[in-house]
């Protein structure tokens, strides 16, 4: 299995550190999450049945023609591999591991290409995976580029997936409207923005077809009662949404400032900063003796990835531990 941001309790066993004395700024999920409703006992109760509600409070949402909840992205990442025969596939690098981890492992032909030289390998694939904004760097590539290339890859009945998990504060559109069309697959997840990850819950915006495949092979009652209700709620509060973009927008700028008044140049998304770092395990280390848990990448991109402390003393103590970091 592979490693990834919340892993708190490995954290906790080898630094002998309770998990309510740390703060987990590891993963790029929003702090200050949805008020979740409680659900109704039927939830609880009975089979969960797919609420056409959801999936079109998700379409407007999400501005897509047609969209398909899913136990969370992950559960549509592990599956895509498996409704094509073997293709030349091409994953951006660095990106979300589990992408080209699920692609290598069903006869696929993988390569790795670095994010920004994906335009030069659009025409020698059959299949391209692109986070934006890209996980973990940030790095965003725009609408009418990617559509490009997703019609570049239809033509040859090829696919473009676009993982969009931290895209719900960026200022351009995401393309869920244009996911009707053949070749091109949106994924976005209600973990990010809303602060919802352990619903497990995500959705799939593509051609109809596709969608029916995909829900064939993930099968029944693949999202929970509990879980649908709360993510219908959240998907149709707008009043919610609007002033969390706007809060998260300042906090990430926030974060970046304070970053950078430590000598630390990232770059990043609203919900998170990453920077290369040369001394990134170091650093890792030092944050993890004060009590603050970051993610370290040590492969395709070599750095440190910090999301949004959840309140005001968690700021602070992110400062000291920077600020003591400077000084080594």
């Amino acid at each position: 299995m592979l490693e990834h941001g919340g892993n708190l309790r490995d954290a906790a066993r080898e630094y002998g550190r309770p998990l309510a004395d740390w703060i987990d700024l590891s993963t790029g999920i929003n702090p200050h999450g949805y008020p979740v409703p409680a659900s109704s006992a039927s939830a609880w109760h009975r089979l969960p049945e797919s609420n056409p509600a959801l999936a079109a409070a998700a379409c407007a949402y999400y501005h897509a023609p047609a969209m398909l909840p899913v136990a969370g992205t992950q559960a549509a990442i592990q599956a895509l591999p498996r409704l094509r025969a073997p293709s030349c596939v091409v994953v951006a690098a660095p990106s979300y591991a589990e992408h080209a981890h699920h692609w290598g492992q069903h006869g696929h032909s993988l390569r790795h290409v670095p994010y920004a030289q994906l335009a030069n390998a659009v025409d020698s694939c059959d299949v391209m995976v692109v986070c934006n904004p890209n996980n973990p760097t940030g790095a965003h590539i725009a609408p009418e580029v990617l559509l490009d290339w997703a019609n570049r890859l239809a033509q040859r009945g090829g696919w473009l997936v676009v993982d969009e998990a931290f895209g719900d504060t960026q200022a351009q559109a995401g393309l869920g409207p244009h996911a009707g069309q053949p070749g091109l697959i949106v994924l976005r997840s209600v973990g990010k923005f809303f602060g919802l990850a352990g619903l497990r819950l995500g959705f799939v915006a593509a051609h109809p077809e596709l969608l029916s495949k995909l829900a064939d092979m993930l099968g029944p009652w693949t999202v929970s009662g509990p879980a649908q209700q709360v993510a219908l709620a959240a998907l149709t509060d707008a009043r919610w949404q609007d002033a969390m973009r706007l809060r998260l927008r300042e906090e990430g700028e926030r974060l970046r400032q304070l970053l950078a008044s430590h000598g630390i140049v990232s770059g990043g998304c609203a919900l998170f900063q990453w920077w290369p770092e040369e001394d990134a395990e170091a650093f890792w280390h030092h944050m993890a003796q004060q009590g603050i848990w970051v993610r370290l990448f040590r492969h395709a991109a070599y750095g440190i990835r910090l999301g949004l402390p959840p309140n005001e003393d968690a700021w602070l103590q992110l400062e000291q531990a920077l600020t003591t970091w400077k000084k080594l």
